[in-house]
């Protein structure tokens, strides 16, 4: 049994949180609104009331917040992780931020005394409840070695991708993939009803071929029926195709289509749709098809 302190009780961090204790951990939990506390708490883990108690005994600190700003505010100050962590302490930060921030709190985690790996998820909500995470890990090998039997219960594909800053690199890709194809799925679904072609069969047979693809398989579905209850909003995947646009633009790289989905992506934001699900790009593609309502 490992002591864990969960600091981030959302969409994903409460199921990551509750896969821990069922994997047998003395897990506590801390998040900003009482209630999701209260959750984890009914679910079998311990609730903090802050930071600092949630740290205190731990052997490995877990954070799971929305931004780069979230996180800072979370390991800094005196209330903060970096200041109440046991020496020696391992933080694992499954947050998605921008990976030059990633790099300076891992330099700051160090000098308090603290193991820093940075370990963004994806697979979204229904990943995090199956604990069938892909967990891309930016940090020292041997510290990965060492947590990788714990993170085991929320993740099936672990893999360090290299030094501190890596892992929130190889997401800001996995951001730009997810969006570009869900887009590319909303325009087809959208394509394939103004032609009155049965969706359900169409989504069977596009998901045996070649382009089949974890979108069809996870998200299909339940965008022909208009349900966007958020497994990943349009807020938060706007927010990381600005990681993505900013970080290629440093690294001289050119992403026109990513780019593209970006603007996109922040179009279905000021229409109102960021609290939805990612996949409700659908309702943008057919306004602009003339075909659908606004949300």
């Amino acid at each position: 049994m490992t002591s864990i302190a969960f600091i981030g009780l959302g969409i994903m961090g409460l199921p990551m949180a509750k896969n821990l204790v069922q994997a047998g951990h003395d897990v506590i939990g801390f998040n900003r609104s009482r209630p999701a506390v209260d959750r984890f708490v009914e679910a079998g883990g311990r609730g903090a009331d802050s930071v600092a108690q949630a740290v205190a005994e731990a052997d490995l600190v877990f954070t799971m917040v929305p931004d780069s700003p979230d996180v800072e505010a979370v390991v800094s100050g005196e209330d903060g992780v970096f200041a109440n962590a046991r020496d020696g302490a391992v933080w694992v930060d499954f947050s998605t931020i921008r990976p030059d921030v990633s790099v300076r709190l891992a330099e700051a985690a160090n000098a308090a005394g603290l193991r820093a790996l940075d370990a963004p998820v994806s697979g979204g909500e229904a990943g995090a409840i199956e604990g069938a995470l892909s967990i891309m890990i930016g940090g020292d090998e041997d510290v990965v070695e060492q947590v990788r039997p714990v993170l085991e219960a929320v993740g099936k594909t672990i893999v360090r991708v290299g030094p501190a800053g890596s892992g929130q690199t190889v997401k800001a890709a996995n951001q730009l993939i997810v969006a570009g194809t869900i887009q590319l799925v909303a325009e087809s679904l959208v394509f394939l009803e103004a032609y009155g072609v049965d969706t359900t069969a169409a989504i069977e047979v596009l998901a045996g071929g070649l382009a089949g693809n974890r979108i069809l398989d996870r998200k299909a579905a339940s965008m022909v029926k208009h349900e966007f209850e958020p497994g990943f909003r349009i807020d938060l995947h706007h927010k990381d195709l600005g990681i993505v646009t900013s970080a290629a633009r440093e690294a001289g790289v050119v992403i026109p289509l990513g780019a593209l989905t970006a603007q996109i992506m922040g179009a279905a934001r000021q229409k109102g749709y960021g609290s939805l699900d990612h996949s409700a790009l659908l309702l943008l593609v057919e306004e602009l098809s003339g075909r659908g309502s606004d949300a």
